[in-house]
């Protein structure tokens, strides 16, 4: 069995730096713009492009692209080379054609996907101006999913993971810098994230583009799309975009849905995904993503025992990355999103809001990131119908949920809707699993998964008990509150792992000593 932790580790190190930045850009962001018509018209517009980002750039480019060209990779470097070159200029062209078509088409798009902010002024012709802006957004982010595919291929982890953070910083740096022009000139600041937005799109690609080179990238003015190795990536990647399409309309639902509810729900809901997705993006996709090219080289050596091996040891290393944080950060999740984002016009309300969601979105983490490692067999497999099908239940069951409980609940229906559709997504992948790696026992996977839950919980009201208590000598200026929460999430992970040692869940111990050996 291949230890994946060494490439976890890098990609990890990579991700946490990117998501750090992250953070800041959506404090900055809370800083300077609240909660409020103009960040629901942000929220919205940025979602437009991102609908396709991951049909595009990173989850179905990524599943398609690894497995094909790691198989490419045997039969030479020119090989490899020659497929690379040729999707990164089909890239261009089919990618480029379609920001072309969305910047025309933006002002439909927009009465579409956020028809609700019709029953505001001005609101969807400022959600249409900032779409317009931020579009080729997508163009960037795929080129730059495509060097992390190439990247990945040659286990070559950190620098992929890292680039975001370049998007991070410019996203912060020209709101801030540029903030008091746009004001002085009469016009929403709001457009001085779009531009950060866009500009750090394009640094996100380019910053890996000396890496490609020195691994070994020679670009190749070709484009076959009767190339047999391109049909391989589309056989997989139709689906997987297919499954993937499923999602996106389940995301443009939601904004269609959000849109008319009350104002500043979006931006809500908005800050509390981001907040989810550091545990997800820092232990979840990174798991997958590495795990993928070495599952992928398994099969296609016909090493099944190998193959079966790894994909059941990632599971059990994203359990025990996402469980615990997911739970810990959601019993911590007041204290943590008033430290991150409650400053400048980011009121006490706009916390709490933001922490009701974030409570719902985070408790589906550890089945987001089991969904994307199981799916990682079938797309080695070369099967990415499996996991649309279960796509298409899960996006459908959310669409129902959402509808049935958003009069009831509100916004909060959107974060419990996705997870509980992703429990049933990855029930589905599971359930059919034995057909690629044959039968397997699923009861020491549960007993594993509960033990670390109880372990996680108790860790987590230890912390909360801490923070309670140290706010009441420390007081909630903002030093004392990051040193609270560093202590409090410090000794609720001690005792989480303090708790797995009692109950027997020694793969704790194990995963940490591999995460942190150094070879």
């Amino acid at each position: 069995m291949a230890d994946i932790t060494k490439g976890v580790r890098a990609f990890t190190i990579g991700t946490a730096i990117s998501r750090v930045f992250g953070l800041i850009r959506e404090s900055v962001f809370a800083f300077l713009y609240g909660a409020g018509r103009s960040t629901d018209a942000f929220v919205a517009a940025f979602r437009i492009p991102n609908l396709l980002r991951d049909l595009f750039a990173e989850t179905a480019l990524s599943a398609a692209f690894v497995p094909v060209l790691t198989a490419e990779k045997q039969k030479g470097k020119e090989q490899q080379n020659l497929l690379a070159s040729n999707i990164f200029n089909i890239l261009l062209i089919t990618v480029g054609a379609i920001v072309l078509l969305g910047i025309v088409f933006a002002p439909y798009l927009v009465k579409i996907i956020a028809f609700g902010f019709g029953n505001v002024p001005d609101k969807q012709a400022l959600t249409t101006s900032l779409a317009v802006i931020m579009f080729p957004f997508l163009l960037f982010v795929a080129l730059a999913a495509w060097a992390m595919g190439y990247l990945n291929t040659e286990r070559e982890f950190f620098t992929p993971s890292v680039a975001p953070a370049f998007l991070n910083i410019i996203s912060i740096a020209i709101p801030l810098l540029s903030y008091s022009y746009f004001i002085s000139r009469g016009t929403d600041p709001i457009f001085a994230m779009a531009y950060g937005i866009l500009i750090g799109g394009l640094l996100q690609f380019l910053i890996q583009v000396p890496v490609l080179f020195a691994r070994g990238f020679h670009y190749r003015l070709y484009i076959n799309f009767r190339d047999p190795a391109l049909r391989r990536i589309l056989v997989l990647f139709v689906p997987v975009a297919l499954g993937l399409a499923a999602s996106r309309i389940n995301v443009a639902v939601d904004t269609f849905l959000i849109s008319f509810l009350e104002e500043r729900s979006m931006t809500w809901l908005n800050y509390a995904f981001r907040v989810m997705h550091l545990p997800l993006g820092l232990f979840g996709v990174a798991v997958g993503t590495v795990a993928l090219p070495t599952i992928s080289q398994h099969v296609a050596e016909k090493k099944f025992d190998a193959a079966r091996a790894t994909l059941f040891d990632s599971l059990k290393l994203v359990f025990f990355l996402t469980v615990t944080t997911s739970v810990i950060i959601s019993i911590l999740a007041h204290p943590i999103t008033r430290l991150i984002y409650e400053r400048g016009q980011f009121t006490s309300f706009d916390t709490r809001a933001t922490t009701q969601a974030l409570i719902l979105y985070i408790v589906g983490v550890p089945f987001i990131a089991g969904i994307r490692n199981v799916a990682t067999v079938y797309y080695a497999h070369h099967d990415a119908r499996t996991p649309m099908y279960a796509s298409f239940v899960a996006v459908g069951l959310h669409i129902i949920l959402s509808l049935g409980l958003m009069r009831v609940i509100g916004f909060r229906a959107f974060p419990l809707a996705t997870t509980i559709s992703s429990f049933v997504n990855l029930w589905i992948l599971m359930h059919r699993l034995p057909a690629k790696i044959g039968k397997y026992e699923v009861s020491p996977l549960v007993d594993y998964f509960m033990r670390l839950l109880i372990a996680s919980i108790v860790g987590g009201f230890a912390g909360i008990l801490l923070h309670r208590i140290l706010t009441n000598i420390l007081g909630i200026t903002f030093i004392w509150q990051a040193l609270n929460l560093i202590l409090a999430g410090g000794v609720a992970m001690i005792v989480c792992y303090a708790v797995c040692m009692l109950m027997g869940v020694t793969e704790a111990r194990d995963y940490i000593k591999r995460l942190l050996h150094k070879n």
